[in-house]
């Protein structure tokens, strides 16, 4: 008679057989009602006999409590973008290069379809699933383990027993979202946009148990480390129980890619998920290697990206939204359209030059597309209303009534009262969010409850709530305030750069704030530099600056500013601009591929020197330092009489001898 043991894992091979089947070859062998029957099965085996319980079961794909928040981790090497092609003569254009590259030698093609996902990296050891990170921004991610492992058509267990990594799309399947906006429909919520931000929000939550509950789909394209061919990879892929798109096709020559491409966006309607081009790669690996990088994408692959989906329909009105910075934005309202299988019924305009050039007005027809098949904009009038309503951007700001200012020179219209109503949820659902000070918690929900009840009226306030008060709020309890209360605590020992970042100065971004935190040291010395002073920070121009000061010598920006010092949040950091350094005074551009260094690390070592690294040419450059492929920049360069030195130079001056 078999042990109990031996019951379970015979009854586990059994479920993983049924699980391979259903979710990842889309044929089932049994019923739904039998495959719970034997899962129920296992269950009770394994409740009677928890010591014999492994990770790797079917029953453990989701366990524990919902976590505290996400953590980063690193990638083994880069998750780096594509470059594009819009049409068939990009993609020609490609193919030419790669020829020219390989001389002689006879490649072929790998075709598949661009899924629009969420990246992730799953890594493997000892035969079982270790980590997934999500990509990121190509060099570290989010470790999304617990929600991966959720995905029935990721395996958990694989027949490799080395140390190895699958990258691959993580989809939410057109029948999946539909289901989920019917299920937020009947409680009253609002419907999701789309299905790649429904499959990234869903794999990004803190509790596995949500996850598991919308049914995600991890299709696997890459195998690290690389095998000969990708078209042998792929198959491999399927041998040890990925998901691999089936639509994918090898081809010996463009002209086979070109088929593939548009026989596909005939038939993309037919697919059971959402896909906006064709990615393609070469074939042999030892040829990727020939071909090489550049320093963003790979040369021997492209992404074909399909036009995007148009529709007509009806302009209905035009209204204002007013973001954290105070920028009006006009926003559409439409007549309700599908466009490419999505309800749009809103649109941006962006600002009001935008509505000139367009030639728009209220009641005409329109003719809207989704860039990329996600975001709605109209890109023309197709017909004139009978009865159209101009736009005039308002002179008072439409949710405070403070007077309504557009800067010499921009394009934004802003509405410049701190305190405004509309800007404070905005304000504070950045500030709260990841990559700022990262307030786990605190969201849209809350935000509206936390400033309708009066409790927060400015983004100090945040360091004044008590636990109590949070404990009341609707969908709230102690547990949930508490962890609140830790995220409001543990913000105050974030970055500089991020506090800098948070507080909502135009043009002031997440890399802006690091360069100036980098270059003055604190936050106090940003306040009261000269445009001039703050223009000598690597990438601060004229518009910045002068954005700087004017957020700086606002009476309630300076109170605001006060109370965060109050609270206890840093307002220095390590300043790691050299200013006496060799290069002190220089201004470098860097182009082409560098040979023993990647850009950004160039630019690292310049600005640590003294210099400043800038992306573009002009008459105050003092050097262009260039590296192999090196293009536009470098023509500039000669038009313009700036010297060109490449690496070696750049690295003796850095030492503190001059350029040869």
């Amino acid at each position: 008679m078999p042990s109990a043991e031996e019951v379970i894992e015979l009854l586990r091979e059994e479920i993983r057989g049924h699980e391979h089947a259903y979710y990842v070859l889309d044929a089932p062998r049994i019923t739904d009602a039998e495959y719970d029957a034997l899962l129920r099965r296992l269950q009770g085996l394994e409740k009677e006999h928890p010591e014999l319980v492994t990770a790797d079961s079917p029953t453990q794909r989701v366990g524990g409590a919902p976590r505290e928040g996400l953590v980063e981790a690193r990638h083994s090497a880069p998750m780096l973008s594509l470059d594009n092609a819009l049409n068939e003569a990009e993609l020609r254009a490609f193919d030419e290069r790669v020829k020219g590259l390989l001389g002689e030698a006879p490649y072929a093609y790998v075709a598949e379809l661009k899924l629009d996902g969420l990246s992730l990296a799953v890594r493997y050891a000892g035969g079982m699933l270790q980590q997934a990170i999500t990509r990121g921004d190509g060099e570290t991610g989010e470790d999304v383990t617990a929600n991966a492992r959720t995905m029935r058509s990721l395996p958990l267990r694989v027949k490799e027993t080395g140390e190895f990594e699958v990258r691959g799309e993580v989809v939410m399947p057109n029948r999946a979202f539909q289901a989920l906006n019917e299920e937020r429909e009947q409680e009253g919520l609002p419907r999701y946009a789309n299905p790649r931000n429904s499959a990234a929000g869903s794999l990004r939550v803190l509790d596995a148990g949500i996850t598991a509950g919308r049914r995600l789909d991890f299709y696997a394209y890459l195998h690290m480390p690389a095998l000969e061919t990708q078209w042998g990879a792929l198959e491999r892929l399927k041998e040890l129980g990925f998901k691999v798109g089936a639509q994918c096709r090898r081809c010996e020559s463009v002209e086979e890619v070109v088929g593939f491409i548009g026989e596909w966006e005939a038939g993309r309607e037919m697919l059971p998920f959402e896909i906006d081009g064709v990615v393609v790669k070469i074939d042999s690996v030892a040829q990727q290697k020939q071909l090489g990088w550049t320093a963003r994408a790979p040369r021997w692959a492209i992404a074909f990206k399909y036009p995007a989906r148009q529709a007509e329909t009806v302009l209905r009105s035009i209204e204002i939204q007013v973001g954290r910075t105070g920028v009006l934005t006009p926003v559409a309202n439409l007549e309700p359209v599908g466009v490419g299988g999505v309800m749009v019924a809103r649109a941006t305009l962006h600002n009001e030059d935008e509505i000139e050039r367009l030639g728009l007005a209220a009641g005409d027809r329109v003719v809207i597309e989704r860039s990329g098949d996600v975001i709605p904009k109209i890109v023309k009038v197709a017909r004139h209303g009978d009865e159209r309503v101009k736009f005039t951007m308002p002179a008072a700001c439409p949710v405070c009534g403070e007077a309504v200012v557009r800067a010499e020179g921009e394009v934004a219209s802003r509405c410049l009262n701190p305190n405004c109503p509309a800007r404070l949820k905005e304000s504070l659902r950045y500030f709260a969010s990841r990559g700022v000070m990262d307030i786990d918690g605190m969201g849209e929900a809350l935000i509206e409850q936390l400033v309708a009840q009066g409790l927060v009226k400015g983004l100090a306030d945040i360091y004044l709530l008590r636990p109590e008060q949070l404990a009341e709020l609707e969908r709230m309890g102690e547990k949930s305030a508490a962890r609140i209360m830790r995220g409001i605590e543990a913000s105050k020992v974030k970055p500089m750069a991020r506090l800098l970042n948070g507080l909502g100065i135009p043009f002031v971004g997440e890399r802006t704030a690091t360069l100036l935190g980098d270059t003055f040291g604190s936050l106090d010395a940003i306040a009261a530099a000269s445009e001039e002073e703050l223009q000598a920070a690597p990438e601060v121009g004229v518009k910045v600056a002068q954005a700087i000061r004017r957020f700086f010598e606002n009476e309630h920006n300076r109170e605001l500013v006060e109370r965060l010092r109050a609270a206890g949040l840093t307002f220095t950091q390590e300043k790691k601009r050299n200013e006496a350094g060799p290069l002190s005074g220089l201004t470098f551009v860097i182009t082409g591929t560098l040979p023993g260094m990647s850009r950004e690390e160039a630019k690292a070592m310049i600005e640590n020197a003294g210099g400043k690294a800038v992306d573009s040419v002009s008459k105050k450059t003092s050097y262009v330092v260039a590296g192999e492929s090196a293009g536009s920049k470098l023509e500039k360069a000669g038009k313009l009489g700036v010297t060109v030195i490449d690496e070696t130079e750049m690295r003796r001056m850095v030492s503190g001898g001059a350029a040869a």
